[in-house]
């Protein structure tokens, strides 16, 4: 068990603990919406995925994202996932990001979709 993301407490008045495949989600998300520079001691940390959403939309764009995000991933997630497949879009205010990795550990393919309006 890991501890949950964001940090919570769960009925009994303790830090929420979730699964292992659940925490690795919650490390996907970390990454992708966090901002370079965000975190103090670690200022690469994240792929500036919220910053391109102001970014004029184009296919160039859209394709650079999606290495982008892969790079990031593999970069502090490549111990933990093998990032199979990245998919980014934006639609309006919002942005799309599905990712298809495999738990290293499990073998475990796993496809999650994640979302965020600016």
């Amino acid at each position: 068990m890991q501890i949950d993301y964001p940090l919570r407490f769960d009925s009994r008045g303790r830090t929420a603990q979730v699964k292992e495949a659940e925490h690795i989600r919650d490390l996907i998300e970390q990454v992708l919406f966090t901002s370079p520079g965000e975190r103090v001691n670690r200022p690469t940390f994240g792929c500036g995925l919220m910053q391109l959403v102001f970014a004029p939309n184009s296919d160039e764009l859209a394709t650079a994202t999606q290495y982008l995000v892969q790079g990031s991933l593999q970069q502090w997630l490549g111990d933990i996932i093998q990032v199979d497949e990245v998919t980014v879009s934006s639609l309006e205010s919002t942005i799309n990001v599905i990712v298809k990795y495999t738990i290293r550990k499990t073998q475990e393919r796993r496809v999650e979709e994640f979302s965020r309006e600016v």
